[in-house]
């Protein structure tokens, strides 16, 4: 009876931490309800088989209830991520991107952010070499241009590789500084086996957001609907209260991409979904997802997908679609600097090891008022307490 009892008292711990009990409401897609079946199965099974009578007789009901809860136990993790497809239609993000020329330092008309004033360092020789996330680039361009030597200058010190290739290069040893949010646990993991020492060191925020379509109803949503949608739970605009809505197709970055790794953030640990089938392959596109975000389908636009604030509306904007409040609280530069919006993090400069020499020099001078003001005027937030 005791152990019957610590039985059902771990089912309900279990469903009580990966929030079932808490959202039981929100479930609304048999995907959504398969690991609290197998939890249930798995909790009756084991009570089942304390209360038999073994006996020959029973032998085979006894070995196909304990067959059962094995597979309740086996299947619960594939469950937890709606694993269960083969060979499905999902969505394609090698398309379309931002054009970066635009930003590189000392190109014609570059649309890098300037100082005021001359800059305080400048470096003329041993240039560090930088890279980092796509989002970011204008911040590091900026910098590159502000501080080193144009006759120093060379194209191959300022990289854009993405976040994933700039911690590669970074643990490689083939970059000095990297620019980008926090590592995945892949990516530090990755470090660790390669012996690199990541050090990062805050110098700015920004936010992260989610973005639907201009024709979706759906203006705002709370942390915990968020949550719901992307652990599988919620999979119908109808229960957001868009009943016209139909599926909710939620889009996801490669893993190990900067944003990829503020959903994981976001999500605190907790499984992601894999992405599910798309209904049509003609919703797979060509395009980022910033794009992919306003696809029309059945006279509705159902994706929502996420980025950070700055990527979606500056460098590469998408005019039919809309960030999405969260909790009711809108990612303007003032919610994120008075932390009342609930996605917002700080963005690193990234070492190897404790910075030396002209890499300190240069995250010193990021760290002071001229490095703050270029990434205010680049379109970022500057650490609170270097604002005037």
């Amino acid at each position: 009876m005791i152990f019957m009892l610590f039985v059902f008292i771990a089912g309900l711990y279990i469903l009580d931490k990966y929030e079932f009990l808490l959202s039981f409401n929100d479930i609304d897609n048999i995907i959504g309800i398969i690991p609290v079946a197998l939890v249930v199965t798995g909790i009756a099974g084991i009570s089942a088989l304390l209360w038999m009578k073994h006996s020959k007789q029973l032998a085979p009901v006894s070995a196909a209830i304990m067959l059962l809860v094995i597979l309740s136990i086996a299947l619960f993790p594939t469950a937890l991520r709606g694993n269960w497809w083969i060979g499905t239609i999902t969505a394609d993000e090698s398309g379309a991107a931002p054009d970066l020329t635009v930003y590189a330092p000392f190109g014609v008309n570059s649309r890098t952010a300037k100082l005021g004033d001359k800059s305080e360092l400048r470096l003329t020789a041993d240039l560090p070499v930088l890279d980092g996330a796509t989002a970011l680039y204008p911040v590091y361009a900026a910098f590159a241009e502000a501080v080193y030597d144009e006759n120093a200058f060379s194209r191959d010190l300022v990289f854009c590789t993405n976040t994933r290739g700039a911690y590669e290069a970074l643990i490689s040893g083939d970059r000095d500084i990297i620019f980008a949010a926090g590592p995945s646990e892949r990516q530090i993991a990755a470090a660790r086996a390669a012996g690199a020492d990541l050090r990062l060191t805050p110098i700015g925020r920004e936010a992260f957001v989610f973005l639907v379509g201009k024709a979706n109803p759906i203006d705002s949503l709370t942390y915990q609907q968020i949550r719901n949608i992307y652990s599988g739970k919620t999979a119908n605009w109808r229960t957001l209260g868009w009943k016209e809505g139909g599926k909710i197709i939620a889009f996801q970055s490669p893993e190990n991409s900067g944003s990829q790794t503020g959903l994981q953030m976001i999500m605190g640990g907790f499984p992601i979904q894999v992405p599910q089938p798309l209904p049509d392959a003609s919703l797979i596109g060509t395009n980022s997802l910033m794009k992919q975000v306003s696809v029309q389908w059945r006279g509705v636009q159902p994706v929502i997908g996420y980025s950070y604030r700055y990527f979606a509306t500056t460098m590469y904007p998408n005019p039919d679609a809309k960030l999405l409040k969260i909790n009711g609280i809108e990612p303007t530069i003032e919610n994120i600097q008075n932390g009342s919006y609930p996605f917002a993090s700080d963005f690193y400069a990234v070492t190897n090891g404790e910075p030396k020499r002209n890499s300190k020099l240069l995250i010193d001078w990021i760290l002071s008022w001229q490095g703050q003001e270029i990434i205010e005027k680049t379109g970022y937030i500057p650490l609170k307490s270097y604002i005037p």
